[in-house]
């Protein structure tokens, strides 16, 4: 069984900071792919970020400059979502998704439960 556990949420001011982890557990034998997306009430789920075990990344264009995604360590089950400069539209719950293997050659996807993340004055 394969769990994504997000951490790090909460609540910022308007030009802070924070950085939200994405922890896989389970019996996996490689994470291809992890994305981080969000959900504003009242609006659709939309990808915010995606990293590939060969280090290219992606970026949703309100986010480029901003927020960074990482891995810790080249085989490393633990991602990072590094998120400056935030903004009020910033607000939603984010989710971590993965794109992993627990059988070689067989990809599947796994979401996180969600955090929350305000951003306020």
């Amino acid at each position: 069984q394969v769990h994504l556990v997000e951490s790090g949420g909460g609540l910022v001011q308007p030009g802070g900071s924070l950085r939200l982890s994405c922890a896989a557990s389970g019996s996996i034998f490689s994470i291809n792919t992890m994305a981080w997306y969000r959900q504003a009430v009242g609006k659709e789920r939309e990808l915010v970020a995606r990293g590939r075990s060969g280090g290219r990344t992606t970026y949703a264009d309100s986010v480029k400059g901003r927020f960074t995604i990482t891995r810790d360590g080249a085989k490393s089950t633990t991602w990072y979502l590094q998120m400056n400069s935030l903004k009020v539209e910033d607000t939603a719950v984010y989710f971590c998704n993965a794109g992993l293997e627990v059988v070689r050659g067989v990809e599947n996807e796994y979401w996180g439960q969600g955090t929350q993340i305000t951003v306020s004055s």
